[in-house]
């Protein structure tokens, strides 16, 4: 996408199952065995009663939003904020979403209002700023 093909308001979506796989996964690659998100004795026993998806390995998905969906292969993402309200679960089918929210002209960059939601709950929300390299 180009800068200009971009309108506030618009709404970019994808859907993702996490899977345990994919939890273990990222514990490989980033090195977080925390016992809450791999050990399946420990996750009954929580709080949760089972094992948590890591949260950044949800909040990675933006990554994806940005990425692949708005604006794609022309955008350097600059910051992502992100608040973890509710727990992803193995095998949980979640929404990665983002609205445009706000467009700067002189230097290319857009807002977005990111959210994961499960359940049309939101789990997870924040917010991206991308430049556009076009």
């Amino acid at each position: 996408m180009k800068y200009e093909e971009i309108k506030i308001g618009a709404v970019y979506s994808f859907d993702k199952k996490i899977t345990k796989e994919d939890v273990l996964c990222f514990a490989e690659l980033v090195g977080d065995y925390n016992q809450i998100h791999v050990d399946k004795k420990y996750g009954r026993s929580s709080l949760f009663g089972q094992n948590i998806v890591h949260g950044m390995l949800a909040g990675s998905l933006f990554s994806t939003l940005v990425g692949m969906y708005c604006p794609g292969e022309n955008g350097l993402y600059l910051s992502q904020t992100l608040n973890f309200r509710y727990p992803i679960f193995f095998n949980d089918l979640v929404c990665v979403m983002g609205e445009v929210i706000s467009k700067s002209d002189s230097i290319k960059v857009i807002t977005l209002k990111t959210q994961i939601l499960k359940d049309n709950i939101v789990v997870i929300d924040g917010e991206a700023k991308v430049k556009l390299l076009i």
